[in-house]
């Protein structure tokens, strides 16, 4: 074990031990609030579903997709190059990147404007449509401003702070959308979220990490930040290619009911990804960046992060295939959206291949192997201009769905060349949770045949599949799980 005040490097702000520290209770704070937020957010969404029709959820698809595909222009990476760069971040890098960034955004927003006539005519946008559009431009903007204290509070793994905004803002969203939808405003009950969603963000984070907006330009500090940065960046875009751009296309070939479908489909089985890994990932980039140069510590944090997300998505994923159509039928307003279930059943194949090669080119990234993964997103940006455009035109949402499985088994690759680099244990992170959740499902399927099919039924089928799934993974794993549990427990209620 290193010594308590020795640094990584000289001019670390933090030692390793802090680090090792800060990644978990940042992993547990995370997931643990933002868990609670995003159920409240699961809850505001199942209104939604209520509320709305497929069609205005498709015109929401293809307009987001259409800013998040633009907004990849506004990054050339310098962001993740700040976080990921072993040197504390002098005043002037910080400006310069502002520079760079609020430039870039600029121009973008200047494009959406002068594109917004086309997408309407391409996508059959209404009026709502298009005002959707330029509210989600101007939140895009507004985002922007958050970008330099998040960077911040992401190099000193102030994770605490760090999820307080976005605590913030989704609970106002969710808040405001439900609302608007309620009464009946449709499309436009977007429109007015996102909007109070980016001014709320904006002055929550100003408020928790102050930092004061300055415009710099350093040619020695982007040179240096490039290097990263740029590789960084082309992952990015391929994966905005790969996603966003797809989703623009499938609304075309699908149309907006059929985009809808796919995207609730695509959406429902996200969640538990959205849940606990986004929130592992987000702690392990800076984390694995300044273990990078110690193996062991690598394998060990790799292993132990890949086996709590797989611990917590895999069972949510089961439980969600089997309480799907009983769901749909206790709820008659959810009956339109029944077309979305094998789509769903698709989808959570790759979501299950993303919970493990997720973190694992999380990691290729934080230790500077930015080719590797550029390699392996040419593979899954090709694969998916391949078969989501060939498979939607034949089988509409089902094919798309289809097509993002046979994507997603293609991380077996990703396994393969983690492997020979950090030997972390598949077994123990990925088999074994998976194991246990089979083990729950083949138990939630039997009282999917016993129990009647109303509240009372999916209550008990909950209930039933915690205990299973916890005995489970109890005796599969061992005495060490119910080790690591009351660690989290006490970091989570540690003051």
């Amino acid at each position: 074990m290193e010594d308590l005040g020795e640094h990584l490097d000289p001019t670390s702000e933090i030692t390793l031990e802090a680090v090792k520290s800060r990644a978990v209770k940042g992993v547990v704070t995370l997931t643990g609030r933002t868990l609670v937020l995003n159920l409240i957010s699961l809850f505001a969404q199942g209104l939604l579903w209520a509320f709305l029709d497929p069609s205005q959820f498709g015109v929401f698809f293809v307009v987001s997709a259409t800013i998040n595909f633009l907004s990849y222009f506004a990054d050339i990476g310098l962001g993740a190059a700040l976080i990921q760069k072993r040197e504390k971040p002098r005043d002037v890098d910080f400006k310069t990147v502002f520079l760079v960034q609020e430039t870039l955004v600029i121009t973008i927003v200047i494009i959406v404007f002068l594109v917004s006539p086309i997408l309407a005519r391409t996508h059959n946008l209404t009026n709502e449509g298009i005002m959707l559009l330029y509210a989600l431009n101007a939140s895009f903007f507004l985002a922007s401003l958050k970008n330099i204290p998040s960077i911040i509070l992401e190099r000193k793994l102030e994770f605490g702070k760090f999820v307080i905004p976005q605590v913030v803002e989704q609970v106002v969203y969710n808040i405001a959308i439900v609302f608007f939808a309620w009464q009946g405003f449709g499309i436009t009950s977007f429109t007015y979220a996102v909007l109070i969603r980016g001014v709320v963000g904006v002055v929550t984070i100003y408020i928790l990490q102050p930092w004061k907006p300055g415009l710099a330009f350093s040619k020695d500090s982007l040179k240096g930040l490039f290097k990263f940065g740029i590789p960084y960046q082309l992952n990015n875009f391929l994966a905005t290619i790969k996603d966003d751009g797809m989703t623009i296309v499938l609304g075309g070939l699908l149309g907006n009911v059929g985009l809808g479908i796919l995207g609730t489909a695509q959406k429902l089985a996200q969640y538990p990804l959205r849940f606990f890994m986004d929130n592992v990932t987000k702690v392990t980039f800076p984390a694995f960046s300044r273990m990078q140069d110690d193996k062991s510590q690598l394998e060990r944090s790799l292993t132990r992060s890949i086996f709590f997300i797989c611990t917590l998505v895999f069972p949510s994923l089961v439980g969600l295939s089997v309480l799907f159509p009983v769901l749909v039928n206790v709820i008659p307003r959810y009956s339109k959206w029944s077309p979305a279930y094998i789509p769903f059943l698709l989808i959570c194949v790759n979501s299950m291949f993303a919970a493990g090669s997720t973190q694992l080119t999380n990691l290729l990234n934080s230790v500077g192997r930015i080719k590797t993964t550029f390699k392996l997103m040419i593979m899954w940006t090709v694969l998916t201009w391949v078969l989501l455009p060939f498979l939607s035109s034949k089988m509409g949402a089902v094919g798309a769905a289809l097509g993002y499985a046979i994507i997603g088994s293609s991380s077996f690759v990703t396994f393969y060349l983690v492997k020979k680099f950090v030997d972390f244990s598949i077994i123990y992170s990925v088999v074994k949770p998976l194991f246990a959740s089979a083990v729950m499902g083949v138990v939630l399927l039997l009282l999917q045949n016993l129990l009647p099919w109303n509240y009372f039924g999916v209550l008990i089928m909950i209930l039933v599949g915690v205990v299973t799934y916890v005995l489970s993974i109890y005796l599969i794993v061992g005495q060490s799980a119910l080790e690591d549990a009351k660690k989290v427990l006490a970091v989570f209620f540690k003051k």
